[in-house]
């Protein structure tokens, strides 16, 4: 198989298995993340896999987790594969980071409908669909069964984290989020929004979960935006979206991709990874005849975390 849409081993603990990462507990006690191919849009994961997906997030998240070491510390100890991260075990502060610095997607919803303050940050009233802010915001939200919009103030009175603590994690998030925004500006890409998620490491401060990934970020094309800003091209999971709507019958999206949407898709995300990072994402490997499951268990034996058949 060319997709990895299920990995399970009875070898491993499994710690957490979510919409697209699946956790495990490896022999030496860090946390074994295994990235798969699956999609989920609009609160559901799709039936299809799309090819590469969780190489490409696993990858571009290790290259953000590299480049902004000197920011903060991150949970990376190692790639063993291209879909898999072997990581510290933090503990999560249960709160999402949102940067924004464009106003779009939720927000743009709620502005429309006369909303002009979000997580405890008001705007003004006479912008237009997709206008950049004079600069970047900070709308956290929590973690929950369902994440709600929520104000620093908020956050500390319900003991989710200390008004310190807070600061910290708000500061780091904008240098990260300015720090990614000139880079890619560099490349003709606008990072238009992202989320942060960051633990505790021995009483440490540490960036966990993933970084401006096409699943976590929002992407623009800078030549689109210039030319039209309302019509900017976005360039992450976005496009998937969009066929699901079109698709929609009785009120239901469709369950699953067709082959022509799955290589599309595909073929987005190995171009965000190769504008994002420079060079193309290596997606052949002749020695399990391009499977990915085999070459993944062959990965983790290699590496002592499993043992062979």
């Amino acid at each position: 198989m060319n997709t990895l849409n299920h990995f399970d081993t009875p070898q491993l603990e499994l710690l957490h298995r979510g919409k697209v990462r699946d956790s495990y507990r490896a022999p030496s006690g860090e946390r074994l993340i295994v990235v798969t191919d699956r999609l989920s849009a609009f609160d559901s994961v799709l039936e299809t896999p799309v090819a590469h997906k969780g190489a490409v997030l696993n990858g571009l998240a290790a290259f953000w987790f590299d480049k902004t070491q000197h920011i903060i510390p991150n949970h990376v100890i190692s790639l063993l594969d291209p879909n898999v991260t072997l990581a510290k075990e933090a503990e999560p502060i249960r709160v999402e980071m949102v940067v924004r610095n464009y106003l779009t997607g939720s927000m743009l919803r709620g502005y429309q409908q006369g909303q002009r303050t979000f997580s405890g940050v008001t705007v003004p009233d006479g912008l237009t669909k997709h206008q950049q802010f004079p600069e970047p915001i900070v709308t956290p939200t929590t973690k929950e069964e369902s994440d709600r919009e929520i104000t620093p103030e908020n956050l500390v009175s319900e003991g989710w984290v200390t008004a310190e603590l807070y600061e910290k994690m708000r500061v780091k998030a904008l240098e990260l989020f300015n720090f990614a925004s000139q880079w890619m500006a560099e490349r003709g890409i606008i990072l238009v929004d992202t989320k942060y998620e960051f633990g505790l490491l021995d009483g440490e401060l540490i960036l966990i979960d993933e970084i401006h990934t096409p699943d976590s970020s929002r992407f623009w094309s800078a030549e689109d935006y210039a030319k039209n800003p309302e019509t900017a091209e976005q360039m992450d999971k976005e496009y998937v979206r969009q066929w699901l709507i079109a698709n929609k019958q009785d009120g239901q999206y469709p369950r699953a991709l067709t082959p022509e949407v799955s290589a599309e898709a595909t073929r987005r995300y190995l171009d965000i990874y190769e504008r994002i990072t420079g060079a193309p994402l290596p997606t052949s490997d002749e020695t399990t005849g391009n499977d990915v499951q085999a070459r993944l268990i062959g990965n983790l034996v290699r590496a002592g975390i499993m043992k062979g058949a």
